[in-house]
């Protein structure tokens, strides 16, 4: 389906873009072969076709949250730079200085 420059040049300011002649033209050429695949595409008898949400079975590969016991904090504090007792001591990132 041939679109006219006229379209393209509705399209364009629907849209709120400035287009050059070149790119009018190039347009028109390019959003007509877009609409002869999806007339192509509308064509294809899908009647015995379930409708779907995605073409491929989709499912969770995540294994299950399972609660347990964490690391020793020993273990978890092992290669911290800098720690003040059970905690990781950072460099502030705050405009104010503060303390922990």
């Amino acid at each position: 389906m041939p679109l006219t420059r006229e379209q393209v040049e509705h399209i364009a300011e629907l849209a709120k873009i400035a287009l050059s002649e070149g790119e009018v033209e190039l347009y028109r050429e390019q959003l007509s072969a877009i609409l002869d695949h999806v007339a192509a595409l509308q064509r294809l008898d899908t009647e015995a076709i379930a409708p779907t949400a995605r073409v491929l079975e989709a499912s969770n590969v995540m294994r299950p949250d399972v609660a347990q016991a964490s690391l020793p904090v020993e273990d978890v504090l092992a290669n911290a730079p800098s720690r003040r007792d059970d905690a990781f001591c950072v460099p502030p990132v705050l405009e104010e200085p503060y303390e922990l």
